[in-house]
């Protein structure tokens, strides 16, 4: 039996290869935003701990050692710096998110279309040989029948 050979599947296998290439872009992009995002989180968790501490050495009343006061708040001010730089980064994390995304789909909609053209291929592949099956079994029995009519023909 024959088999369906598809002329463009070195193409399809390389788009394919493009896409998986892009969702690991996408992936890549996506594990970078994520550790910003838990980076920015936990800033904004020691600055609000840098600040209770603070609040509450100001709220003790009595006398009041100025230093410890300004390293907390020093503390304080350099992680809102560091949450402010990663958000920055986030910013531009998430602009190459976008581009890459584009790009994926683009990937994914050039590989889907030479799927359909494969699937149309094959579906007419099929058809074609369910045809020339059913005029190769015609013929057989036309040669069936003729044999039988010239035998009848030559027995009486």
């Amino acid at each position: 039996m024959a088999r369906f050979a598809f002329k463009l599947e070195p193409v399809l296998r390389l788009r394919e290869r493009e896409e998986r290439e892009r969702q690991r872009a996408v992936a890549v992009l996506e594990r970078e935003r994520l550790r910003l995002e838990t980076f920015i989180r936990e800033c904004q968790r020691a600055s609000r701990a840098e600040r209770g501490v603070l609040r509450d050495a100001l709220a003790e009343g009595g006398r009041v050692d100025l230093w410890p006061v300004r390293m907390q708040a020093a503390a304080a001010g350099e992680l809102t710096a560091r949450a402010a730089r990663a958000a920055v980064e986030l910013a531009g994390v998430l602009k190459r998110i976008e581009a890459a995304r584009a790009l994926l789909v683009e990937a994914t909609k050039r590989r889907r279309a030479l799927e359909l053209l494969k699937e149309r291929r094959h579906e007419e592949w099929r058809r074609h040989e369910a045809k020339a099956e059913f005029l190769l079994v015609d013929e057989i029995g036309t040669r069936v029948a003729h044999s039988r009519d010239v035998q009848a023909e030559v027995e009486p």
